[in-house]
């Protein structure tokens, strides 16, 4: 199955559903969809779940497990079926993960749009936020991918790996 991770204004388009980091043979996962939403609001319908673990930029330890805090948390989390946002105690946020729906993903970019139409993902995830992977700064805004000093904007990348971050920039 394929994903598409929105995260500025590119996007990358891989066969997992994990985004990893560090370096050739010592990949850690940072951020893993555990299940997408299918649309329903019931309780017993399937919704975004993710499993989480970056720093916000003070240095904080965010570790979610299934949409849950795993340690007394300086942060608080709010859920709906298709989003988790993970926002500081003064209510900004440290990351915000959100599945788009169709009408949504289809209104990108025209290239972005080409690209899901050739790959068709099983989701198109939306990540916005600043924090930190180990010693990687990441800042996704609605213009720019920032990883420490690497730019990306307005791309659409496909590749047949899980989305690793290093401190080159992006590998697929």
């Amino acid at each position: 199955m394929k994903y598409a991770f929105v995260i500025g204004s590119s996007a990358f388009i891989v066969q997992g559903k994990t985004i990893s980091y560090g370096e050739e043979g010592n990949w850690k996962h940072f951020l893993r969809i555990n299940s997408v939403s299918q649309g329903g609001p019931g309780p017993n319908d399937s919704h975004l779940e993710i499993d989480l673990d970056i720093k916000d930029i003070d240095g904080t330890r965010v570790t979610i497990l299934a949409n849950k805090p795993v340690t007394g948390a300086h942060y608080s989390i709010v859920t709906e079926s298709d989003s988790i946002k993970i926002l500081r105690l003064d209510g900004t946020t440290i990351i915000h993960v959100h599945q788009l729906d169709n009408d949504s993903a289809m209104s990108l970019e025209h290239n972005i749009v080409a690209e899901l139409e050739v790959h068709a993902p099983v989701a198109v995830i939306r990540i916005s936020g600043e924090f930190y992977v180990d010693s990687l700064h990441i800042r996704a805004e609605n213009e720019k991918l920032m990883i420490n000093d690497n730019g990306y904007a307005t791309s659409a990348l496909a590749g047949k790996n899980d989305l690793k971050f290093t401190a080159e920039g992006v590998i697929l």
